[in-house]
């Protein structure tokens, strides 16, 4: 599968309305980019057979495996067969063994089989199909010309498991491909990048950054035959990273500033307490979904409205090692965190309008209390 040109094509119109969000191209991505294949095209067409048609037929001129989601359920508008038939030629018929099978299923429900359901029993010459034991539309598998193209349904649990037991493991590993993501805060994207410099031009690795909801992310992706030397470069990378913008790195890959400050707490045998106005529970919300909290998380006292002083005052009814205040402020306010040790850190968050200050200080707060806590 070395150099292969991948294209995901998802069909549906209520994916063009808005109704559903497309995740299974998400998911086939992160698929195709850990067996190294190249994804080149997403596309998204709704259930117009012309349409449809005509995408398959420029994704075949350009790509040389093509997969496809949705429009394979047995109603009027599900046309993928009809359009990926189209669109290398060929004409469908009932597939005796697939009609059986689907008539089965029925069975086994006390159900007679719908006329309709009949056309999920197609196959063109070039197709084979895909089985689906979790509901009644058959994959497609069509070779053609040196093509690939796989069709399945999007139904996520579906398309999942035909993904990872009938398609992947036929696709062998191509080129290796790595990737970490390191996760910063305190410093805008654009000062990230000029702290940089040359390395955001690096080919081999490359360099990306992205402004993300918990700070910025740096994106270090190579590619190669041998896995120990992608890492190798990867590695390399990471410390010339770490070497200009490191103190604002605090975390990487699926690191959370909860799962961080819950990790270090629970090292130094410590329960943490926050007393929140700015920022409407938004603290607690973050700590009480990072697993295990109950074991480190004392709770919080959320009030609409307070300075440091009035919310100081409040800390000893929660009964904790370490304590995080919120104070309100009117676009501008000083978050503060107080240990065991009696060290007091203390950070200043100024904002534009209360939705950016609750955000902007919920992270502020989560990451001065991981830095309060962390072991030295």
């Amino acid at each position: 599968m070395t150099d292969v040109r991948a294209e995901l094509l998802s069909i549906g119109t209520e994916l063009l309305l808005g109704q559903i969000v497309d995740t299974n191209s998400a998911y086939l991505a992160g698929r195709l980019a850990v067996l190294g294949i190249d994804l080149l095209h997403m596309s998204t067409v709704g259930d117009n057979l012309g349409r449809a048609t005509g995408t398959l037929r420029q994704a075949i001129e350009r790509s040389d495996l093509i997969v496809c989601t949705g429009g394979l359920g047995p109603t009027e508008d599900d046309l993928t067969r009809e359009a990926i038939a189209a669109a290398v030629g060929e004409t469908p018929a009932v597939d005796a063994a697939l009609e059986a099978e689907l008539e089965a299923w029925f069975a086994g429900r006390g159900a007679p089989m719908p006329d309709r359901n009949r056309k999920q029993a197609w196959l063109i010459p070039s197709a084979r199909a895909l089985p689906n034991p979790l509901g009644t539309a058959p994959g497609w598998d069509v070779r053609r010309n040196g093509t690939r193209i796989v069709a399945m349904p999007g139904v996520p649990r579906e398309m999942t498991r035909m993904w990872e037991l009938e398609v992947e493991p036929t696709l062998g590993q191509g080129s290796v491909l790595r990737s970490r993501t390191l996760k910063l805060l305190g410093i805008g994207e654009s000062s990230v990048e000029e702290a940089l410099g040359e390395l955001v031009r690096s080919t081999a690795p490359t360099v990306a950054t992205y402004a993300k909801n918990d700070g910025v992310h740096v994106r270090i992706t190579d590619k190669g035959d041998d896995a120990a030397a992608v890492m190798a470069r990867i590695e390399g990378m990471d410390a010339l990273i770490r070497g200009r913008v490191g103190e604002y790195v605090w975390g990487a890959d699926a690191d959370t500033l909860g799962t961080l400050v819950g990790a270090a707490l629970t090292r130094r045998g410590w329960r943490l307490a926050v007393v929140e106005a700015i920022t409407g529970g938004d603290i607690a919300r973050v700590l009480t979904d990072t697993a295990g909290s109950g074991a480190w998380f004392a709770g919080a006292i959320v009030l609409p409205d307070g300075d440091e002083t009035a919310l100081a005052a409040r800390t000893a009814q929660l009964g904790a090692d370490v304590w995080c205040l919120a104070p309100a402020g009117a676009g501008e306010t000083s978050l503060v965190v107080r240990t065991p040790e009696r060290e007091t850190r203390r950070t200043t968050v100024r904002y534009r309008s209360a939705s950016e200050g609750r955000r902007r200080a919920t992270l502020a707060a989560l990451d001065l209390i991981r830095r309060a806590v962390a072991e030295r």
